[in-house]
């Protein structure tokens, strides 16, 4: 089968393109997927580079890629509650860089939703669902969500605003029109982000979401009353390695299967029913992953990145 694996850690050149991998076979309670498109995500180098062990440990040689949407292809044994033919998006045991994957919590993909958008959704609405209820933040709270116009941020964006809670998000001016169009307050990243919070938001910050990182964990702490008064429980991040130095959670690992499945199927019937979105930037062949990565390492798509075997 097609598939990218990798051998070692290092940059996107460790990443090679192959056509004769062997097609996994499912084991018990298990099901292989022919996987019809795949979602890039900022893990998938931070894994490759090895940054991220703690979370996602690595056996090599290794397949790229979390979550995937595909066809039910075969059943392992015991499986009862899929068929083949099935149509369902999910998260892989194996990898999501291959023409083919062994399942692992999965979803049925509602008809009338594209591959690509199905693929988009299952990292990126658990880990905004994941981090919200972390974090505690409830209907007439205001949470500062940091990095809001990225594709985890702005799916936390969307679930917060449909929950009745006040988002003020950061991003680039570029991105203030679109995060408005979500339903949340914009103010623009760097010197002073503090003081652009706090007007945006008078009434004060009940939590903070960060989803971008880059040193924004003492503005948080002091958005919530400052070192020694903050609750820290209140704060959470998806990309500040460090957040154990200033007592803050790191959320980097998924919750329970079976709520991780109920709230995807929920999530892909709000995307084909138009009420939860994500933008899609740009689809790639798989045989371009490590163009892939190194688009979404840059850190300037305004969306999501889809490799298509």
């Amino acid at each position: 089968m097609e598939a990218i694996v990798y051998e070692e850690f290092g940059g996107p050149e460790v990443l090679r393109h192959e056509t004769g991998a062997a097609v996994p076979e499912p084991g018990p309670g298990e099901v292989r997927v022919k996987v019809a498109a795949v979602g890039v995500n900022p893990v998938d180098w931070k894994r490759r580079y090895g940054w991220v062990e703690a979370f996602y440990p690595t056996t090599f040689p290794a397949v790229p890629g979390l979550e995937f949407a595909g066809t039910v292809d075969a059943l392992g044994e015991g499986v009862t509650d899929l068929a083949v033919g099935d149509e369902v998006l999910g998260w892989t045991k194996t990898g999501a860089y291959a023409e083919y994957a062994i399942a692992g919590t999965v979803a049925p993909k509602p008809r009338g939703l594209s591959w690509e958008a199905a693929a988009s959704l299952p990292v990126a609405g658990e880990t905004a669902q994941r981090v919200l209820d972390l974090i505690g933040v409830r209907a007439g709270e205001t949470l500062f969500l940091h990095g809001a116009a990225g594709v985890v941020g702005s799916v936390a964006v969307q679930l917060a605003v449909a929950a009745g809670i006040t988002v003020v998000g950061s991003a680039s001016e570029s991105n203030h029109a679109y995060l408005r169009e979500l339903g949340a307050i914009p103010v623009a990243y760097g010197e002073g982000l503090a003081e652009r919070v706090a007007a945006a938001a008078p009434g004060g910050v009940d939590a903070v979401f960060d989803a971008a990182g880059h040193g924004v964990l003492p503005v948080a702490i002091d958005l919530l009353g400052g070192e020694g008064t903050a609750d820290k429980g209140r704060i959470a991040t998806i990309a500040a390695t460090d957040a154990a130095e200033y007592g803050i959670t790191f959320s980097g690992v998924t919750g329970a299967p079976d709520a991780v499945r109920a709230a995807l199927t929920a999530q892909a019937r709000q995307a084909v029913e138009g009420t939860l979105a994500v933008r899609l930037a740009e689809t790639l062949p798989l045989k371009e992953a490590a163009r892939a990565q190194e688009l979404s390492e840059s850190g300037h798509v305004r969306g999501k990145l889809i490799l298509v075997p």
